[in-house]
C-alpha cells in the first residue's frame, strides 16, 4: 500500500496524519459549496455532491500534481445554467461528457503547456478577482428570506452569525501559533459545531441548504436524441465548459507550483479533468474542475501529497451514504469563517507592493482581469482579455525596437545591418529605413541580429526586393533562415548562401 501511495505522490514522503486531517477539512468546506452551486443552477442537490466525489477521486489519483483539489466548481456550473433552463438536465450531462472529451484531446496533444504563457499580472488579477468572489459569496450567508424576499439578517440572528464566524476566524488565526499538528480550519469547524450543539444555538445549518443523503452515483446514459442537431446544441456549452475548466485548473496548478516550489504536469491534469468530466456525464454529476479555494485549504492544512484529495472524496461519499444526519447539522457560520480566511489567503497581497515597481500597462492588465473576474464571474474571458492586452503591449514595444545601422563600404556597396525582430508590428518602421532611389546599385541587408518572425515580415521583404528590382538594383539578403528563404518568392536569385539558421523558440514543457 505504501509503495502505491508513494507512486501516486511522485515518490514523496507521505505524512498520513496531516493528509487525512487535511482531507477531512477539505470535505467539510466542499460540501456546502457543491450544494450551493447545484441549487443555483437548478440541479438536484445530490448532482453537486456526486460531482464533488467523482471529480475529487479521479483527479486526486491521476491528476497533474499532488495537493490539487477538484470538485463541482461554480466556474463550470455557471456555464451550464442556460442549457439547463432551455433543454433540461439530460442535455447538461451530455455537455459535461463532451467537455471531458475536449479536455482529454487538449491533454493528449500536449496543449496544456501553453498556460505557461500567461503573464504574471494576469495571474495576479485572476487570483485577486477569485479571492474577492470567494469573499463576496460568503456574505450570502448573512441573508435570509422574509416574506418571499431576500433580506440581510438583523438583530439576534445577525449577532449569532457574526459571533460564530468571528470565533471560527479567531481559531484559524491563533491556533497555528501554538500548534500545527491539527489543521486549524478543522479544529474551528469542530469547536463551533460543538458550541452550537451544546448550547442549542439557533443558527443556519447545512440542512437548510439541502439534504445530503443518497446512494452511490448511479450509471446513467444521458437520455437525449443522438443527432447532429443535438450535437449543435451541446457542443458550444461543452467547448466553453472545457475552456473554463482548463483555464481555472491550469492557473490553479501554476499557483500551487509557486506555493510549493514544485512543478506539476499540465497535460496530465487536462487528461484527468477530461476523464473525470466524462465520468460525471455518465454517473449523474454536474462536472467541475480544480477548486482554488479548497486547494488552498488543503495546502494551508499541510497537505503536499495525493492522499488528502482521496480522503476528501471518500469522506464526501461516506457522508452521502451514511453520515448525512450529522453533517447536515454543521453550522454554516463555521464553514463561512473558513472560506473567508481562504479568501484572505488567496488574495495576492504582494501585488500591492509590486504596484510601485510594475509598468503601467501591467497594472492596467491586472486591474482589468480582476474587474472582469469579479463582475462577470467569467474566468476564461478575464484571462483571455489579459493575455491579449499583454500580447498587444509586447508587440507594440517590440515594434519600436527595429532599427538599422547603415554604411557604405570601400567597395561602394551599401550595407544595412538590421537589429530587432521583424514582424507585423514593425514592418512599417522597417520599410522607412531604406532609400531605394538614392542607394547605390548594390545593397546588402544583414539579418544576423534580427529575426524574421511572421508572414507580414516575409511580405515586407518581398515588396522591398521588388522595389529594388524595379529600380534596376541588386540586393543581397544575408543570414536568413531556410523557411524564410523558401517563402521569399521575389528574391530567389539574390539571397546570399551565407545562411545562419534562426533559433527555434519552444514553449516550456512539463519535463
Amino acid at each position: 500500500m505504501k509503495k502505491v501511495l508513494n507512486l501516486f505522490d511522485f515518490k514523496q514522503k507521505v505524512n498520513y496524519k496531516t493528509e487525512i486531517l487535511a482531507g477531512l477539512t477539505v470535505a467539510m468546506t466542499m460540501i456546502p459549496e457543491s450544494l450551493s452551486f447545484a441549487i443555483l443552477a437548478g440541479f438536484p442537490p445530490l448532482v453537486g455532491l456526486y460531482a464533488a466525489f467523482i471529480m475529487g477521486i479521479i483527479t486526486a489519483i491521476f491528476g497533474g500534481r499532488p495537493g490539487l483539489v477538484s470538485g463541482g466548481a461554480g466556474a463550470t456550473v455557471v456555464v451550464l445554467i442556460a442549457l439547463m433552463n432551455s433543454h433540461g438536465l439530460e442535455y447538461v450531462f451530455a455537455a459535461v461528457a463532451v467537455a471531458g472529451v475536449i479536455q482529454i484531446i487538449v491533454g493528449l496533444f500536449k496543449l496544456g503547456k501553453f498556460i505557461r504563457l500567461v503573464p504574471q499580472p494576469v495571474m495576479f488579477g485572476f487570483v485577486n478577482g477569485l479571492a474577492i468572489i470567494i469573499f463576496m459569496s460568503q456574505l450570502e450567508q448573512f441573508k435570509t428570506v422574509l416574506n418571499g424576499e431576500v433580506a440581510w439578517l438583523t438583530g439576534t440572528p445577525l449577532l449569532i452569525m457574526g459571533a460564530l464566524v468571528a470565533l471560527t476566524i479567531a481559531i484559524i488565526v491563533i491556533l497555528p501559533k501554538f500548534t500545527k499538528a491539527i489543521p486549524a480550519s478543522l479544529v474551528a469547524i469542530i469547536v463551533v459545531f460543538a458550541i452550537v450543539l451544546v448550547f442549542n444555538i439557533d443558527t443556519r445549518q447545512v440542512v437548510d441548504i439541502a439534504s445530503v443523503s443518497g446512494t452511490l452515483p448511479p450509471f446513467h446514459i444521458p437520455q437525449i436524441p443522438f443527432t447532429l442537431e443535438t450535437l449543435q446544441i451541446i457542443l458550444p456549452y461543452g467547448l466553453i465548459m472545457a475552456a473554463v475548466g482548463l483555464t481555472e485548473g491550469l492557473l490553479t496548478l501554476n499557483l500551487v507550483d509557486e506555493i510549493t516550489g514544485t512543478k506539476g504536469s499540465s497535460n496530465r491534469e487536462c487528461v484527468a479533468q477530461g476523464v473525470a468530466n466524462i465520468a460525471n456525464g455518465f454517473f449523474y454529476g454536474m462536472g467541475g474542475c480544480p477548486m482554488i479555494a479548497q486547494t488552498l485549504v488543503n495546502l494551508s492544512s499541510g497537505s503536499r501529497a495525493r492522499l488528502s484529495g482521496i480522503v476528501a472524496a471518500l469522506t464526501i461519499l461516506t457522508i452521502i451514504l451514511v453520515g448525512a444526519p450529522v453533517i447536515e447539522l454543521l453550522p454554516m457560520a463555521a464553514l463561512t469563517g473558513v472560506m473567508i480566511m481562504v479568501a484572505f489567503g488567496t488574495f495576492e497581497w504582494a501585488s500591492f507592493r509590486a504596484l510601485t515597481k510594475m509598468p503601467r500597462h501591467d497594472i492596467f492588465v491586472m486591474l482589468i482581469v480582476t474587474l472582469i473576474t469579479v463582475l462577470l464571474h467569467n474566468l476564461a474571458l478575464a484571462v483571455l482579455v489579459g493575455v491579449v492586452i499583454s500580447a498587444l503591449v509586447f508587440a507594440w514595444d517590440n515594434a519600436k525596437r527595429i532599427r538599422a545601422r547603415k554604411f557604405v563600404g570601400e567597395d561602394g556597396i551599401k550595407y544595412y545591418e538590421i537589429y530587432g525582430p521583424l514582424f507585423f508590428g514593425s514592418t512599417t518602421a522597417f520599410n522607412t529605413k531604406f532609400d531605394v532611389l538614392e542607394d547605390p546599385d548594390e545593397v546588402v541587408i544583414d539579418f544576423s541580429e534580427s529575426r524574421v518572425v511572421d508572414m507580414s515580415a516575409i511580405e515586407a521583404l518581398n515588396k522591398l526586393t521588388e522595389r529594388y528590382h524595379q529600380a534596376g538594383k541588386k540586393i543581397h539578403l544575408k543570414h536568413l533562415s531556410n523557411d524564410c528563404r523558401k517563402l521569399l518568392s521575389n528574391a530567389e536569385a539574390i539571397i546570399d548562401v551565407n545562411i545562419i539558421e534562426d533559433p527555434t523558440y519552444r514553449v516550456v514543457t512539463d519535463k
